[in-house]
């Protein structure tokens, strides 16, 4: 009878979902960032479900033993360091299981601006009833930036509503299934300015980091709205702050930045041109039970010595397939 693999969970506030069923199959060590490297210590699986907590690489001397990391997420930036990237650790995440919120986080921003109901909310403060004009999206054109699932998941659910999307991704490309015409992303500044709307959900690495930067920010139409469900700095902050700032940019729903929580002295907080969430466009708190039964049946899988799902191709920093 094999031995029950270690499983060391780096939890945070949020209770461990489905722990009670980990424990049935396997030796589990519950910690915290300080206690990380005492958890790791003769373990084969290290258990993310804090995917915002640090500490990983601090106590990645301590990981002598470790053969496979999940994070209950879609990004996994925050794991990819030297070491990590060249060992035979595997990686995989949460692929799949944000898609559908993301996308309509991204549609309800969309409709934010379209129909103004930012004006609403403040006419209702002061108890104004005055009409105005809004525009419809059925007809606008949309770039969505990230092809993966969660972009696929966008891209259905806007050409659903009557929107023209197309995308944007590492290689140009036509007919695909989703968006039809794929743009390569280094023609970012030459495509965006034919775009009503402009959607971000690539993942963060080397080669996306900034991909929204001043060239492409004056490329795009000046009535355009951004939104970014991706990660803050796949935007240059402070050039979009600028653009939003004098006009060259009609609007931003922003769900990620640079630094989170968004410092209390960004100017970002001062323009009534941009919708601000706190990182949640994923919904995370609903997909709780989800996210534990994925890690579940990947656990299963490896106990079993199946291939695992959603293995995170480490070079190029998400799942390639």
């Amino acid at each position: 009878m094999q031995p029950q693999p270690v499983i060391a969970v780096l939890a945070g506030a949020q209770p461990v979902e489905g722990l009670a069923a980990l424990e049935r199959q396997a030796e589990v060590r519950v910690t915290d960032a300080a206690g990380l490297p005492e958890a790791l210590a003769g373990a084969d699986i290290l258990y993310l479900w804090d995917f915002f907590a640090d500490g990983v690489r601090q106590a990645w001397p301590a990981a002598g033993s470790l053969q496979w990391i999940h994070v209950p997420a879609a990004g996994v930036e925050k794991l990819l360091f030297p070491e990590l990237v060249a060992s035979d650790v595997v990686l995989t995440n949460a692929r799949g299981l944000f898609d559908r919120p993301m996308a309509e986080h991204v549609l309800g921003a969309m409709l934010h601006f379209a129909k103004d109901f930012g004006r609403a909310a403040a006419q209702r403060q002061q108890k104004q009833w005055r009409r105005y004009a809004t525009t419809d999206l059925a007809g606008a054109s949309v770039l969505v930036a990230g092809t993966g699932s969660i972009g696929r998941c966008t891209a259905r659910l806007l050409t659903a509503v009557g929107m023209r999307v197309q995308g944007l991704g590492r290689t140009a490309r036509t007919g695909d299934p989703d968006f039809g015409t794929i743009h390569a992303s280094a023609d970012f500044a030459a495509v965006v300015g034919t775009f009503d709307y402009v959607v971000l959900a690539a993942p963060l690495t080397s080669a996306t980091r900034g991909m929204l930067g001043r060239g492409v920010l004056a490329a795009m139409k000046p009535t355009a709205v951004l939104v970014n469900v991706g990660r803050g700095a796949l935007a240059e902050e402070t050039a979009l702050e600028e653009a939003l700032r004098n006009g060259t940019l009609a609007g931003a729903a922003l769900d990620v930045f640079e630094t989170e929580p968004l410092p209390g002295n960004s100017g970002l907080w001062e323009l009534d041109n941009v919708l601000i969430t706190p990182h949640l466009s994923g919904d995370a708190r609903k997909q709780l039970p989800a996210l534990a039964e994925q890690f579940a049946d990947n656990l299963a899988a490896w106990k079993a010595g199946r291939p695992l799902m959603n293995v995170v191709d480490k070079e190029l920093g998400f799942v390639a397939s």
